[in-house]
């Protein structure tokens, strides 16, 4: 028996009881599923089956239903397909929903005693227009007898208050490891009640934090800090596109505060480059959709001062906390137990390949033993911008660099330039965030060390989620790009190779970043030449015609199918 046991199909119903038809490549068979274990399915319905039985003399696996995900074509029910395809829960258990319901968002006088009382500070969020969870806060104040001084404080929701160890609720969101970002959606990694309730940081509420605040200078060098309890209380409720406007015009209210911060932002922004960060500059891809799901059109994404301003803040308050706990201390010697954000150096044979690659397109990426290959990295990447081949670049980069992961073993970040990293700054939405507050909150007691072996499996697992979420995310946005392509089959575009496999060449279009396959077979009849991959040269060559079709070219493509069922689009060349 295969070892998934668990898959996604339709399922069809015959006077032999129902048969599931999956599209998983493993398995090329179809799922028998007596009646008494259709649990109530209809036919043409997708579900989730579970397989029990595989005997050799039978053509078909047997199964069960174990969930019914809803109509086929459905806008929910293909989310939830996608989600159960990667075993991630769309659906929260009542029991835990129940155990989260009952906790109270009532702050009493004792917890404020035992709380610096900062509702008096500014303190504002700035999140994207549809956000509901708001985890972060920044406050500012001036510092009266210290001219060119800054008071910044980084407040983050004190989930641990409310998320204790080893109930229902913090075990269900141990296994989710990661709030899961859907392409019209959010699945929560805690319960609304609490992700987008008691926990969120919204305007006009007193709420409870755990704070740095910093003393900044006006060239953003760090006076001083201190890591605190808090009770803040946002007075205003920022998307990036306000806070973006004051930051330009420098009028609205706050206008003054935002442009400060954001110079101090710049500041941070720019000594991280120098100090060997690496930037990409994808765009993510977004849809506008109906009532019903149904993508009306395509947006991107774009990095502006004031989403740099509060990643820029947020990589200070993580940076500090892990240099708390992991830089050595006085007569400290034995490193504590602590969950770092990690990043290892490239991998030298991927950089080599890469560097291959670019010099096809003119551009020179300097990857010798004994050169600060990140600022070469970075000039690659400023050499790109607004060229047709930035996205496909930029791709490469990423998939040329080694995977950030959670571990106790610090080794660094290299893509930030840091030393010592942590997550700290997203607890509603990141259970690693939920270790770091509870170790934070440990050690500033004076507790001993915990146990290592028990936490680096707890990071292994919060990795491995966080990859699983990653794909999940990928597959929604390419469900969504074959049904927005939908109404587009017959029609030509522009488009870049940004892919060359034996089985054809993958195409990106310039005009909607919507990415499809030009089949090998299609292409061998255009030319009437047999094709075959050359991975020297990034491309696939004709054996007589001399046709090549390599990695980075601008061609014309015709959109010839539109499968949902597959999420593919399938292109010939024009």
């Amino acid at each position: 028996m295969p070892e998934k046991r668990e898959y996604v199909g339709v399922l069809e119903l015959t006077w032999r009881g129902g048969y599931v038809v999956t599209d998983h490549r493993q398995l090329r068979t179809d799922i028998h599923v007596p009646d008494h274990l259709l649990f109530g399915a209809q036919n043409g319905q997708k579900v989730l089956v579970r397989l029990t039985d595989w005997k050799r003399y039978k053509h078909y696996p047997e199964g069960e239903i174990v969930s019914i995900l809803g109509q086929a074509g459905d806008n929910d029910t293909e989310m939830h397909s996608i989600l159960a395809q990667f075993g991630l829960p769309y659906q929260y258990p009542e029991d835990a929903v129940e155990e989260a319901n009952a906790i109270q968002g009532d702050i009493t006088e004792q917890e404020l005693l035992r709380r610096k009382d900062m509702r008096d500070v500014l303190t504002f969020t700035i999140d994207p227009v549809d956000a509901k969870d708001f985890d972060d806060a920044i406050s500012f104040d001036t510092i009266s007898n210290s001219p060119n001084t800054y008071e910044v404080g980084v407040h983050i929701a004190d989930v641990t208050h409310y998320v204790r160890p080893d109930t229902l609720l913090d075990k269900e969101a141990y296994a989710r490891a990661t709030s899961v970002y859907l392409v019209d959606r959010v699945v929560p990694m805690l319960p609304e009640h609490l992700s987008n309730g008691i926990c969120s940081l919204r305007p006009d509420e007193d709420k409870l934090c755990f704070s740095v605040i910093f003393v900044l200078d006006d060239d953003a060098n760090i006076i001083k800090y201190n890591i605190k309890k808090t009770v803040i209380r946002s007075n205003r409720r920022f998307c990036y596109e306000e806070a973006q406007e004051r930051i330009v015009s420098g009028r609205g209210d706050y206008a003054e505060e935002l442009q400060t911060l954001n110079s101090l932002a710049q500041q941070l922004r720019k000594r991280r480059f120098q100090n060997g960060a690496v930037a990409f500059n994808r765009e993510e891809i977004g849809f506008k959709v109906d009532e019903n799901g149904k993508p009306l059109s395509v947006f991107f994404r774009r990095q502006e001062e004031a989403n740099q301003l509060i990643e820029e803040f947020m990589l200070l308050a993580n940076r500090t906390i892990a240099e708390y706990i992991g830089a050595p201390l006085g007569k400290r010697q034995t490193p504590k137990t602590f969950v770092y954000r990690v990043h290892d150096k490239p991998d030298p044979e991927k950089m080599e390949e890469f560097s291959k690659f670019v010099r096809n397109f003119g551009y020179k990426l300097d990857v010798s033993p004994h050169t600060d290959t990140a600022h070469s990295l970075n000039r690659l990447m400023q050499d790109i911008i607004g060229k047709p081949e930035q996205d496909l670049i930029e791709l490469l980069a990423v998939r040329s660099m080694a995977k950030a992961v959670y571990s106790t073993d610090n080794i660094g970040h290299y893509g930030l330039a840091f030393r010592y990293y942590t997550h700290f700054t997203s607890p509603i939405r990141r259970y690693p965030d939920i270790m770091v507050h509870r170790l934070l909150q440990q050690y500033m007691k004076g507790v001993a060390s915990v146990g290592k072996e028990e936490y680096e499996e707890r990071c292994k697992h919060c990795s491995e989620q966080e990859q699983l979420a990653v794909q999940v995310e990928r597959v929604s946005v390419r469900y969504k790009q074959v049904e927005f392509m939908q109404n587009s089959v017959g029609q030509v575009f522009d488009a870049i190779v940004s892919g060359v496999t034996d089985w054809g060449v993958y195409v990106e279009l310039e005009e909607n970043k919507s990415e499809g396959l030009v089949s090998m077979r299609s292409i061998s009849d255009k030319y009437g030449d047999w094709f075959y991959c050359n991975q020297e040269t990034f491309s696939l060559e004709g054996a007589q015609s001399g046709v090549r079709l390599r990695l980075g070219d601008r061609i014309q493509v015709k959109l010839i199918s539109a499968s949902l069922e597959k999420r593919q689009l399938e292109f010939v060349l024009v």
